[in-house]
């Protein structure tokens, strides 16, 4: 955790990218020894956290966390919709944006409706229609962006979305699971935007240059790798057992509140519904396993769990890439799309940003 601190900003928000660029082959990751550490590091907490939580020690610290977390815990729905509704009137007011600093768009209409998404969430009855209006919002900006692009937020807006609805739910089932829609949908997301750290870790590089205590004085190509197995096995954590889930959200919400003081309130705004689902998380008091239960519970099981998910995702990320703009990426075609230039006053781009 801590050598992963500010670097969870959202690189996007920050640096020069070129979403078509070849990503670098995953056998230079696999051949890094950083990569490794960082792998075995994970797997020795982890496994201590999960034989501690088996014992009568786990069960009191859950019950500790349950009592700090208790008066949250009895209004949790009422943060989380309270916060979806404060971040979509935040970025209404900031403008000129989709759904992230990123994706921009000259429209006013967006804005508006981003307003009324707002408005729709406090009242259960609209709030499918809020819902609705969230996945509206990613739809409009393929208008503009590549899709492999706006995978990087597909999750979170469907988690969110998937609350909204059951958490207006009269069905008791449908409803009871509201909160594991909200943790996937970080989850995913989060371990997604982590293989941006192997794939490019040269989008990087300008804020560690522009940013050099990001790397607690760590050489930039040790703590990359290393911030990017933080990112993805905490992503993974919050899928897992309830000490396990509600440790990586502790330490999560650690890291999104680090960034902040150097990257500003634009990353505040940006990173607010994963930072309440990450607090929703840490508060929550049940301890139902729903998914492979059996596996989360044995000790072999976040190994295998991790090993799988890692394959499943580096696969999808790099063959997708290739699927959509071939083994060379666009700069094969002479294309180069960078959305923005670092900019300590306007680090989201100005008259000479080019719409991705």
């Amino acid at each position: 955790m801590l050598l992963a601190w500010p670097a969870q900003a959202h690189v996007k928000w920050f640096a020069p990218y070129i979403v078509g660029a070849p990503p670098r082959p995953i056998s230079a990751t696999l051949a890094d020894t950083w990569f490794w550490l960082g792998i075995v590091l994970v797997m020795v907490f982890f496994l201590a956290t999960r034989a501690v939580e088996k014992t009568s020690a786990g069960e009191a610290i859950l019950g500790g966390l349950d009592r700090l977390s208790e008066p949250l815990w009895g209004r949790l729905d009422d943060f989380v919709r309270v916060v979806i509704g404060a971040f979509f009137v935040a970025i209404f007011a900031v403008g000129g944006v989709y759904l992230t600093p990123d994706l921009k768009t000259p429209s006013e209409m967006v804005s508006w409706a981003q307003l009324l998404i707002a408005l729709l969430i406090f009242s259960r009855r609209t709030q499918p229609l809020a819902a609705v209006g969230i996945i509206g919002l990613w739809l409009l900006a393929l208008r503009d962006y590549d899709i492999f692009h706006l995978l990087d937020y597909l999750a979170l807006g469907v988690g969110v979305a998937a609350y909204l609805v059951m958490e207006a739910s009269s069905n008791a089932e449908w409803r009871k699971h509201r909160f594991q829609a909200l943790r996937w949908g970080v989850a995913i997301a989060l371990m997604w935007s982590s293989l941006e750290k192997f794939a490019y870790p040269d989008w990087f590089y300008p804020l560690v240059l522009e940013k050099p205590f990001l790397t607690f004085g760590l050489p930039r190509d040790v703590f990359i790798p290393m911030a990017g197995v933080a990112e993805f096995t905490m992503g993974f954590g919050l899928l897992w057992t309830p000490l396990v889930r509600r440790l990586s959200a502790i330490s999560l919400f650690v890291i999104f509140n680090a960034a902040v003081y150097p990257f500003g309130r634009v990353d505040l705004i940006g990173h607010a519904l994963i930072m309440a689902v990450i607090v929703a998380i840490a508060a929550d008091h049940t301890r139902e396993v729903y998914f492979l239960p059996k596996l989360k519970k044995a000790l072999t099981g976040i190994p295998v769990g991790l090993t799988v998910a890692l394959m499943l995702f580096v696969a999808s990320y790099w063959g997708l890439h290739s699927g959509f703009y071939g083994s060379q990426g666009t700069a094969a075609a002479g294309v180069e799309r960078v959305t923005h230039t670092p900019d300590v006053e306007h680090p989201h781009g100005g008259q000479n940003s080019q719409p991705e």
